[in-house]
């Protein structure tokens, strides 16, 4: 009977032990919730760069530009055939209110030769062949068998008026003038300013051109202005409020 007694206690101490046992092991640590996956925004898409192709040219923008390099192979400027000579481009100078933006060298105005070949800028060219074409050449076609050259005694120079000290820039100084003193005749002749103003054989036809530029030209001045153009036409394209400035 002590015996039995003896194994059941036994046994409860075994079973405390083993309970007590089971309560201290370490038990695994709870896994720690997994985090949703976060979802990258998808990359914005490249833009798609449109190739634009160039606009087909018209055909009157393209038979222009071969008129225009036509006529510069022909020596033609200013954008006119009527005008031979060669682009010169900015003509500048340390003179304040010297200067050509766009200069050319006319060496003729509609066939007539200009000697020597002259600078200024295209107005006063275009302006000039028009004198000559409506004028110059009509009003010389009878005497010494025609028109042939001018000889030039001024163009583009930087000065002032009638080279006087302390005088305004001239005309001449911007590439607006030009002065004319003599016109060589296809016989070989010359009228000139200085001694056929009042000949019989250069009276009219120089009174009668001299009073044609007045209206093209801006001013036109000749041997009954003053003292200095007894020998030559100065002609420019100056612009003057109350028209055109003739003497």
């Amino acid at each position: 009977m002590r015996l039995i007694r003896v194994v059941a206690l036994g046994c409860l101490l075994f079973a405390g032990n083993a309970a007590a046992a089971a309560d201290t092991s370490p038990r695994p640590k709870p896994r720690p919730e997994t985090p949703a996956p976060v979802t990258q925004p998808a990359p914005a898409a490249a833009p798609v760069l449109q190739v634009l192709r160039p606009l087909k040219r018209p055909r009157s923008v393209i038979r222009k530009g071969r008129q225009a390099a036509l006529l510069r192979e022909r020596g033609a400027i200013c954008g006119n055939p009527d005008i031979q000579g060669e682009p010169i481009g900015r003509v500048s100078s340390p003179t304040r209110g010297c200067g050509i933006e766009e200069a050319v060298r006319v060496r003729s105005v509609s066939g007539i030769s200009l000697s020597p070949a002259s600078v200024m800028d295209c107005r006063t060219a275009q302006t000039l062949n028009f004198w000559v074409t409506e004028s110059a050449v009509p009003r010389l076609r009878k005497t010494g068998g025609g028109l042939r050259a001018m000889r030039v005694v001024g163009h583009y120079a930087c000065r002032t008026r009638n080279n006087r000290s302390g005088a305004r820039i001239s005309e001449h100084g911007k590439g607006k003038a030009i002065d004319i003193s003599g016109f060589r005749l296809r016989d070989g002749s010359e009228l000139t300013v200085l001694k056929d103003w009042d000949s019989k054989r250069g009276f009219k036809p120089l009174k009668n051109m001299h009073r044609d530029a007045c209206g093209i030209f801006g001013t036109v001045l000749g041997p009954e202005s003053d003292r200095f153009h007894q020998d030559h036409f100065h002609f420019d394209t100056a612009r003057h409020g109350g028209g055109s400035y003739c003497r």
